[in-house]
């Protein structure tokens, strides 16, 4: 086993000891939640770290996978084990509805079309009132069953969250590391150059819309058994705006980014409660302050200072090896 393997073997350990040690109802709520915004910042750290598309409408499909499982549990009484990968599904084709007209826009105008795609989906529903009963939502979603056993408690929808949580880093790793993701590299350093090598540019761009988009839908599916409610004030512009902050400012294309993006724009206002209310104040300084120091977000710019450490103290440790050697 790797030093790598192992620190992921500690790390998943850590994790699943994780309730056993937190007897705080409270503190347990925010995990959950902080584990489900970490799965929404890797759905939008493929699509914009991994294949510079830049997504400002992540709600949207997070907005989707919600209804979607609420609408399927009601309606015709579907189990969660069957209404969750619909959901995902229907996300991942609205990703790819959405994917394929915006293939010739970039940067600002594609982040405005996602952004402006979010609203849509939320004015939809909150105006279609026969399906959603528009700004009342929908109350009552019932809990996920395993046999005759009802997830009743925080801990089972923990290790929900983290089983999908840790599917997706894996899915996201296979991917980054598989012919898709050296496309999706290629891509987000010059789509024009990657034209002329032979990518298929239309092809892997709708890929990761689809497949963000899908990872987005599931959390909505999370998210909607796990309150037991949905209603449009949840998918407002701000969380597709959060959902996007988190991997700028941890770190895109990376393991470490999405996780500490979420911990810092989720998690620590709840540390901070008495300075809650200034949260976008400070979420946004900090965006700009990331954005000019290290564009690609604070765990590059970590490994980059860790690395200049290691080439300073390099030359003075040999000296000393050499001094020891000689005395």
């Amino acid at each position: 086993m790797t030093q790598q393997q192992l620190k992921y073997v500690c790390l998943i350990t850590a994790a699943l000891a994780l309730p056993l040690v937190v007897h705080s109802r409270y503190w347990m709520h925010v995990i959950i939640m902080a584990a489900m915004y970490m799965l929404l910042a890797f759905s939008v750290d493929l699509i914009y770290g991994y294949a510079g598309q830049i997504n400002l409408g992540q709600a949207g499909f997070y907005a989707i996978g919600a209804y979607t499982t609420a609408l399927l549990m009601l309606r015709p009484n579907l189990s969660y084990w069957t209404a969750m990968p619909l959901a995902g599904l229907t996300a991942g084709l609205f990703g790819l509805i959405l994917g394929i007209p915006t293939l010739r826009l970039r940067g600002l105008y594609l982040g405005i079309t996602t952004m402006g795609f979010s609203e849509i989906v939320r004015l939809v529903l909150l105006c279609w009132v026969d399906l959603t009963r528009g700004p009342m939502g929908l109350p009552g979603i019932p809990a996920p069953t395993i046999g005759s056993y009802i997830f009743n408690g925080l801990t089972p929808y923990y290790y929900l969250i983290l089983t999908y949580l840790i599917l997706a880093i894996i899915c996201v790793r296979i991917l980054a590391h598989s012919r898709v993701g050296k496309a999706w590299e290629a891509i987000r350093e010059d789509d024009i150059a990657a034209s002329a090598m032979g990518i298929n540019i239309a092809y892997y761009k709708v890929a990761a819309f689809s497949i963000g988009a899908a990872m987005a839908g599931v959390a909505g599916s999370f998210f909607a058994v796990y309150i037991s409610f949905v209603s449009p004030d949840a998918f407002k512009a701000i969380e597709s705006f959060l959902i996007f902050a988190m991997p700028a400012v941890g770190g895109t294309a990376t393991v470490a980014g999405p996780i500490l993006g979420a911990l810092i724009i989720y998690v620590l206002p709840e540390i901070t409660r008495a300075f809650a209310m200034y949260r976008m104040l400070w979420v946004g300084a900090l965006m700009v302050i990331v954005m000019v120091v290290s564009p690609k977000g604070l765990v590059w710019a970590l490994s980059s200072l860790l690395a200049r450490l290691r080439r300073i103290n390099q030359p003075a440790s040999l000296e000393g090896g050499t001094g020891s050697g000689t005395s």
